[in-house]
C-alpha cells in the first residue's frame, strides 16, 4: 500500500510558524492562534452588545422625544445622552453605534473562522489590521472628545473602549510574530516577546485614560 502524502506546508502563512529560518517546514506542527481567536470572539460580542445598547437608546430617543433621560444616564458626568446627541456621536452622518453594529461582526467572524481551522492570506490580515487600527484611532479620538469637549463618560462607550484597545495590541502582535509584517526572525522574535505584554499594554492605556479623565473631570470627586 502507498503511504499517504505528507501534509503540504506553505511557509509564510499567517499564524504559521512551521517554517524555520531557511524557509523549510520543520516536523512539528504549530497550533492556530487560538488565544487570539477566542479573544476576538469575546471582544466582538461585547463590543457588538455595547453598540446595540447605544443604538437602542438612540432610536428610543428619536421615537420618543422628551421622554426623559436614557437608561444609561446616571449623572451629569456618567451619561450617554450628551454623547449620542452631539455631532461627535454621528461623525459619518449616522449614529456611531451603527458603525459598531457592523464593525464588531468582523472580529467575531474572523475568530470563529480561525477556531474552525481557517487560514487567511497576508492581504486579508493586513486589511483586517487596517480596520482594527481605524477602530483604535477612532476610539482614541472619541475618548479625547468625551473628556475634553463633552465632559462626560458614556458607560457603553467605555465598554467599547475597553475591548477595542487590547484588540488592537493583540492583532498587531500576532501579525508581528506570524511574519505578516516582516519575515525577519528579529521581527518575529519581537512579536513573540511582546505577546505576553499585551494585557499590560492595555492596562497602561486604561491607566493613562483614567488619569487624564481624573485630572480633567475630577471623576472621583464627582462620584464620591
Amino acid at each position: 500500500m502507498r503511504e499517504p502524502a505528507p501534509e503540504q506546508v506553505i511557509c509564510g502563512d499567517v499564524g504559521e510558524s512551521r517554517c524555520d529560518n531557511h524557509g523549510m517546514p520543520p516536523r512539528t506542527i504549530d497550533s492556530r492562534p487560538t488565544v487570539l481567536a477566542v479573544w476576538l470572539v469575546i471582544a466582538g460580542a461585547i463590543g457588538w452588545f455595547a453598540a446595540f445598547a447605544l443604538t437602542t437608546e438612540k432610536f428610543h430617543a428619536l421615537a420618543n422625544p422628551g421622554s426623559g433621560p436614557a437608561s444609561c444616564d446616571f449623572s451629569p458626568l456618567v451619561q450617554c445622552t450628551k454623547n449620542l446627541d452631539s455631532w461627535q456621536g454621528s461623525v459619518f452622518g449616522f449614529p456611531n453605534p451603527i458603525l459598531g453594529l457592523t464593525g464588531w461582526v468582523a472580529p467575531i467572524v474572523v475568530g470563529m473562522a480561525i477556531l474552525a481551522g481557517a487560514r487567511f492570506a497576508r492581504w486579508f490580515w493586513l486589511a483586517f489590521a487596517a480596520g482594527v487600527t481605524f477602530a483604535f484611532a477612532f476610539v482614541l479620538w472619541l475618548i479625547g472628545q468625551s473628556i475634553f469637549s463633552l465632559g462626560t463618560l458614556c458607560p457603553w462607550c467605555m465598554v467599547t473602549w475597553v475591548v477595542t484597545i487590547p484588540t488592537f495590541y493583540a492583532v498587531w502582535v500576532q501579525l508581528l510574530r506570524s511574519g505578516v509584517v516582516s519575515s525577519s526572525p528579529r521581527v518575529k522574535a519581537a512579536g513573540n516577546a511582546l505577546a505576553a505584554w499585551v494585557p499590560l499594554m492595555a492596562f497602561v492605556t486604561y491607566a493613562v485614560v483614567a488619569l487624564i479623565a481624573q485630572l480633567r473631570l475630577d471623576v472621583l470627586g464627582a462620584l464620591f
